[in-house]
Order: structure tokens, then sequence, then C-alpha cells
């Protein structure tokens, strides 16, 4: 049997894309320890983080994010301008809240307490990138940094995010990242690191 070839080129993500992006999303973030705090059970947690991503992407990035997609990883980030409208509203929350069930209103407190460490400075933020496990080392979630920090360069703006994965800090900082110090989350969760990304000149400019 053949194997099938998997590109890494970014491509836009649309809504049609919303469940392949679900199921990459849910395998890529199954050790994370955020999402296994959310999501406790192993027997049911990858169905619940297919729900989780899937609901987060039709709801807010896909409408006013730039998401991006290879065939096995998938990133969502934020520009400027748009970072009020990408934030959770209240229907998502409800639908989020019917998936996470009784784990709800930790999430509700995370959010919260991410949101109070964000910057002021106008900024592109990387919400979400994750790659299947299956497909590591094919470069995927690599291409996917790539494409958005270019559209910062570009820009000339700096990019935020919060990683909950210790393993993944020198893979941002490879990247040009510093961490800018350290969030705990409310009621006994995982601890989140802030890091920045300083604007870089684009090559040839």
């Amino acid at each position: 049997m053949t194997r099938m070839s998997m590109t890494n080129t970014p491509k836009t993500a649309t809504i049609d894309d919303a469940e392949s992006i679900g199921r990459i999303l849910a395998r890529a973030f199954g050790d994370d320890p955020m999402m296994r705090w959310f999501f406790p059970s192993d027997a049911s947690r990858e169905e619940g983080l297919g729900r989780y991503f899937t609901t987060l992407f039709t709801r807010q990035y896909v409408r006013h994010g730039v998401c991006e997609h290879t065939d096995a990883a998938a990133a969502f980030w934020v520009p400027p301008g748009a970072q009020e409208k990408a934030v959770p509203d209240a229907g998502t929350v409800e639908g989020l809240s019917e998936i996470l069930g009784d784990r709800a209103p930790l999430f509700r407190q995370a959010a919260e307490e991410a949101a109070g460490a964000g910057p002021q400075e106008p900024h592109w933020y990387l919400a979400v990138v994750g790659a299947d496990p299956a497909a590591q080392g094919q470069g995927h979630g690599a291409a996917l940094l790539r494409s958005g920090l270019a559209k910062a360069d570009a820009a000339g703006l700096p990019v935020y995010l919060e990683s909950s994965k210790p393993a993944n800090l020198p893979v941002y900082e490879h990247f040009g990242f510093t961490v800018l110090g350290e969030v705990q989350l409310p009621g006994g969760g995982p601890t989140l690191w802030p890091m920045r990304r300083a604007p870089r000149r684009p090559i040839g400019a």
C-alpha cells in the first residue's frame, strides 16, 4: 500500500475545512497540559477536543482571524484590530460550556486570566497552532508559523502567544520568541508561558 503524500504548504482555511481542522487539532492537543485539564477523561478527550476546536474555528477565528492549514496542521492568528472580535462571544462561550460540562467554570477563569495578561501594544496574536503527531517532523507546524510570522513582519508588528506545554518553549524560541513570565491558572490549573517575538525586517526590504 502506497503511503499518501501530505503537503505542508499553508493554505487559507475556510468554513468547509472545519471538520478536518477539528480532527487535526484534537490529535495535536491530546497531550497538552491545559487541554488535559479541561478534558480529564482519556476516553472522551479526543471527541471533546474535536468539538471544542471546531466550535472556536467556526464561530470566531474563521470569521475574524487569519486561519491557515496544511494537510496535517492548523493555525489560528488574530491580526491587530480584530482582537476584541476574536474573543469568544456569549454564544461561543455557551457552546463551549456545553462541551466542557463541569469543567466550564475552569475554562472561563482561565480565559479571563490569560486575557488579563495580554499585551496592550498593537500586535499579531497566535491563538492556536498544532500538528497531528502522526506527521511529526514533516514541517507542517513550522510552515504555518513561518507564514504567519511573515505577515506580522511585513506589518512591522510583534507577535504574542501563550504556551501551555513546556516542551514547546524551545520550539518557539527557535522562531524568535522570548518568554515574558509565567501565569498560573486558577483552580490548580497548569502554567501558561506568555511569549513575545519582536518584528523582523523582511528579507529584501
